[in-house]
């Protein structure tokens, strides 16, 4: 049976996570300490005791998630993946855990992909919205139609669920439109900015030049990347497809038929909370799911 470990992305964070990690593994403990000392302050301080609030920030948010995930796949003794697959933030944790970039460039990218993401943010005002109940090809013809506004399809999560992202206006009035050719719900998200977006062009040049002047290795196992669904092993399609990752969709529901197609009957999630479980089951009814 071929196994598939998934790693999440923002939003899955929670209050006290790693916590456990921390006090129960020597081993867990270094790579925390170590966080902390790449980043330059104490993200275990805020991971383990801060707020809802605090968490939520971007800066914070990503490393954290990153942090969590990578070490819970690296302390598991039996970790051995036929496949990886990471939702957005999640194919840096993914990508480490398959032994393509150290841990240690593997935060390094994620905290300056963070810091790209929240200037990206401040120079144009986006959201984002989570459009249930339609069929993905209504949704992209509707974001299509709409050429005075940036709006585009974001996230495919599992059928029946997309996240469209854009300028506000771009994104209230596909909303509208969306609503009215019969989406259940469109409702705005939580967030700072339009991610996977063309609003996130000034961050993805700068992740950039971070991605290829890090370190990649040829993984153990092959990745399934975010922007075409597809696995990858070798090192220069893997950091071009990364590169490409901030302004394209995130192909999950896409990524989740191709690992099955390719023989995965075990999905594990590693990393805080249970989202992509929810949507691994929506895609494919079938699998064993599992967290570590």
């Amino acid at each position: 049976m071929k196994t598939a470990y998934v790693f999440p992305g923002q939003g899955s964070q929670f209050k006290g996570m790693g916590l456990d990690l921390y006090q129960s593994s020597d081993s867990a403990k270094a790579l925390f300490e170590k966080a902390n000392e790449i980043l330059g302050f104490e993200i275990t301080k805020i991971m383990f005791e801060g707020t809802d609030e605090e968490l939520k920030q971007t800066n914070v948010t990503q490393p954290a998630i990153f942090i969590h995930s990578v070490i819970l796949a690296k302390i598991t003794p039996d970790f051995a993946p036929n496949m990886v697959a990471g939702h957005s933030l999640g194919e840096f944790s993914a990508l480490v855990a398959a032994g393509a970039l150290s841990f240690e460039d593997g935060l390094s990218l994620v905290a300056k992909r963070a810091a790209a993401m929240q200037k990206a943010c401040e120079i144009r005002p986006s959201t984002m919205a989570a459009i249930l109940g339609l069929a993905d090809n209504v949704i992209e013809e509707i974001c299509a139609g709409i050429s005075d506004e940036i709006v585009v399809p974001a996230n495919y999560n599992c059928p029946g669920q997309v996240v469209i992202s854009g300028t506000i206006e771009g994104v209230e009035r596909a909303n509208e439109l969306l609503k009215a050719a019969g989406a259940k719900r469109a409702l705005v998200l939580p967030v700072g900015g339009a991610f996977h977006s063309p609003l996130m062009e000034p961050a993805r040049e700068e992740l950039a030049a971070a991605i290829n002047a890090a370190q990649f290795e040829q993984p153990i196992c092959p990745v399934y990347q975010n922007v075409n669904a597809k696995p990858a092993t070798e090192v220069a399609v893997i950091k071009e497809n990364l590169i490409s990752q901030l302004t394209a969709p995130v192909r999950w529901t896409q990524s989740v038929e191709q690992m099955v197609a390719d023989g995965a009957e075990i999905f594990i999630e590693s990393g805080p909370g249970k989202v992509l479980q929810g949507l691994v089951k929506k895609i494919a009814s079938n699998v064993e799911l599992k967290s570590i």
